[in-house]
């Protein structure tokens, strides 16, 4: 790149963030402020809640379809505006709460109560508050988004030698008589507000409310466009300057004999935006001991020389801390509950009151607080005394680990990847740790809160059954079709039952934080120069060992549910099934007609049969009756011992009514409906071709291990042609195609 290319580009780079600058109204005088605010004061006066309610409502919501129900989902928890990074995967249920707590402050026009998130550890309580915070963040830069206080401006002695008036950019934007506009060179001393007051409140108290009344009479703000009202914030009514502002207020005021315009020429209305790095109305308490809140003296810290004279003898105090950094923002109290009561008890009238009594004034803020802690903390917490006066300032929202498959999955596949991790990543190697994951957080539903006729299905669902019908809504193979229609109507209320008790359904289990360990460790294994699911498995069986380190393992195995030794040979024994079905179709044994195809065929034969119908032979162009012989030879992979033909064929047709009837528009899906039929159909046929899997899986060895010279060139050019099907089709690499393929044959050939 030439030297000429570099210097266009930093110009242009400069133009764009001036005309940024320009564009975003980052600094102006209180007079163009006092305009915009008229023209449309639903923006310009918004508390913190909603101002929240406004940025939830800006980045949208998406629906989401879910076999447990249907579902909205707030789009700034997905986090595309940062590429997303810290996406909270699931939570639906715990965006709404927090989002109705929002919109309940909004509508009353104060904060009331604190936000308690609880939930078990690694729940994901605090990524869901940083996704919050980076929502605000990026609402802030938005033109949507903007929030405005104040700085103190006192010229120079160079600016007002002859009068106030300077031209320039001042002169350009209507307001030449405002120090705003002034260089930083022609500025002796510049007092920014640390409490970021919003400008309204430079207006005496009595004009104020005449102003608030006709922008908002009867409290009710009308929105630009819309037929819909909102409620002012009481920050607006009942708050006031900070002290330091209100002294340097005073004094100008007094010096200018009552003029307020001339007091606020001093005034440099800026704009800020949220940021949780920069603790700029956004900022955290963490769990340690520490005062939210103190004043210090700033005057002695500051040239006396470079203030009027009409405020060097003042003794201006300006408070710090967290509170006042997140001051019209968000404040979060992380691990709440760890810092003993006494630490906070002051909240109990500072969110009643929206006020904070300091050793020589009173702060008026308007905050949103968000606090977390889990469920530990809480239970312990809810037997102190003082719990009865804090229950009432305070939301509890429930934040539990997930319970879809699918979301879980899009946790570790968002921070477990190739990129990260630096190594190959093998087939299925998030998934068996996922599905371990959600199978220990399961609990057994109460079968009594339903109706009779689904009590012994529900009774009889297996950790692995309810996992799938909770994410797919795939109901277990062995119910009969009745069963299997009243189980899928069902399936929300067995979620919503189980979430829904003390104990209740993820409350308990493995946490993403402790798995995603788990993953991290086994992509270090000795043993694999990839991250192998088989590395995983051992880092999952250390984990069951060590009973005294986690909590979740010392439930009691009920009818199958807790047993979390048991739930890793589940997922060994799927993951098992997921490879040999990889494995034998990169072989090129498959039949020469599709098992749907084959399936489908067969209902079509079974249909004719049932009616007692001759059927067209597309052959012979001859109608014939149904191949008795087809038909049995199907049924040898399908009927157990107990069931008759006659009897198997009359359910087919039943299933494909019913199904039918519940979706009358659509056809009858049978890869859908028969899956396990259809799976069978298959093993039948691999179980048919055992000796040439077994000797073909023993041929990959050789070929994997260096031993190419020893396999016929017919043997070379299969083994060769599995391998690239292994590569192209499910991602394996020879290494890792090779320990899935010796795993194989230890675990299913041997013998």
């Amino acid at each position: 790149m030439s030297e000429q290319s570099i210097d266009d580009r930093y110009r242009c780079l400069n133009e764009s963030v001036k005309s940024t600058f320009k564009s975003d109204k980052t600094v102006m005088s209180f007079k163009e402020f006092y305009r915009l605010m008229n023209e449309a004061p639903e923006c310009y006066l918004r508390s913190s809640a909603q101002y929240a309610v406004d940025m939830m409502d800006h980045f949208g919501t998406r629906e989401v379809f879910r076999p447990t129900g249907k579902v909205s989902r707030f789009k700034v928890f997905d986090m595309e505006f940062a590429r997303g990074e810290g996406r909270v995967a699931g939570q639906e249920e715990v965006q709404w709460d927090v989002y109705r707590c929002l919109a309940n402050f909004a509508r009353e026009g104060r904060v009331n109560k604190l936000i308690l998130l609880h939930g078990p550890n690694g729940s994901a309580k605090s990524s869901f508050v940083r996704a919050l915070m980076m929502g605000l963040d990026a609402y802030s830069r938005k033109p949507e988004g903007v929030l405005y206080s104040f700085n103190w401006i006192f010229p120079s002695a160079k600016a007002t030698k002859d009068s106030i008036g300077f031209g320039g950019v001042g002169a350009e934007r209507g307001d030449e008589e405002s120090y705003a506009y002034l260089p930083p060179g022609l500025i002796d001393a510049r007092l920014p507000c640390e409490m970021r007051d919003h400008p309204i409140f430079l207006l005496p108290f009595a004009e104020r409310m005449e102003l608030l009344d006709r922008l908002a009479p009867e409290g009710q703000l009308a929105v630009l466009g819309d037929s819909r009202t909102r409620t002012l914030a009481d920050y607006f009514r009942n708050a006031d300057l900070s002290y330091k502002s209100k002294k340097i207020f005073d004094a100008l005021l007094t010096s200018y004999d009552g003029d307020l315009d001339r007091v606020l020429n001093h005034i440099q209305v800026e704009r800020y935006y949220l940021s949780r790095r920069y603790r700029s109305g956004i900022a955290t308490i963490e769990p340690q001991m520490a005062v939210d809140a103190r004043i210090h003296q700033i005057t002695s810290d500051r040239s006396l020389a470079s203030l009027p004279k009409t405020i060097q003898h003042l003794s201006l105090f300006e408070p710090t801390g967290p509170i006042v950094d997140a001051n019209r923002g968000l404040l979060e109290y992380s691990d709440f509950l760890k810092r003993p009561v006494e630490s906070f008890k002051y909240l109990l009238s500072t969110v009643e009151t929206s006020a904070v009594t300091l050793d020589s004034f009173i702060l008026n803020i308007d905050l949103i607080y968000i606090a977390s802690t889990n469920e530990t903390y809480l239970e312990a917490f809810k037997n102190h005394p003082d719990f009865p006066s804090f229950k009432g300032r305070m939301e509890l929202v429930k934040v539990p680990y997930l319970r879809h498959y699918s979301s879980e999955l899009d946790i570790y596949r968002a921070t477990i990847n190739e990129k990260v991790i630096g190594k190959h990543i093998a087939p299925h190697t998030v998934e068996v740790a996922a599905l371990w994951a959600i199978l220990t957080r399961l609990r057994k539903n109460n079968e009594e809160d339903f109706s009779e006729g689904v009590q012994e299905v529900i009774r009889s669902l297996t950790p692995l059954e309810k996992l799938y019908l909770y994410d797919l809504g795939e109901v277990p193979e062995r119910l009969t079709t009745r069963q299997a229609k009243e189980l899928k109507h069902c399936i929300g209320k067995i979620y919503k039952q189980v979430g829904g008790w003390s104990l209740y359904e993820g409350s308990v289990g493995a946490s993403a934080r402790e798995i995603r360990t788990a993953l991290l460790n086994a992509a270090n294994s000795e043993f694999y120069g990839y991250l192998s699911p088989l590395a995983v498995f051992r880092e999952i069986e250390k984990l069951v060992s060590n009973t005294s380190v986690y909590e979740f393992l010392k439930q009691e195995v009920r009818d199958g549910y807790h047993d979390h030794k048991g739930f890793l040979s589940i997922v060994m024994d799927l993951y098992l099934r997921w490879v040999d079905d990889e494995i034998c179709d990169s072989m090129g044994l498959a039949p020469e007609e599709s098992y749907d195809a084959l399936f489908s065929r067969y209902v079509l034969h079974v249909s004719h049969w049932v009616k007692n119908e001759k059927m067209l032979d597309t052959r012979s162009g001859q109608y014939v009756s149904a191949d008795e012989r087809f038909m049995k030879q199907i049924e040898g992979s399908l009927l157990t011992k107990s069931e008759s033909e006659k009897d198997f064929r009359g359910n087919i047709i039943a299933t494909i009514g019913a199904r039918a009837l519940d979706i009358p528009d659509k056809k009858p899906d049978y890869s859908i409906i028969f899956k396990g039929y259809i799976r069978k159909l298959r093993d039948s046929f691999y179980d048919s071709k055992r000796q040439e899997l077994k000797t073909l899986n023993q041929n990959f060895l050789k070929y994997a291990s260096g031993d190419q010279d020893v396999l016929e060139a017919k043997e070379l050019k299969a083994v060769e042609a599995m391998l690239d099907r292994l590569k192209s089709h499910h991602g394996y690499t020879l290494e890792s195609a090779r320990d899935s393929v010796a795993y194989l044959l230890r675990t299913k050939y041997e013998g």
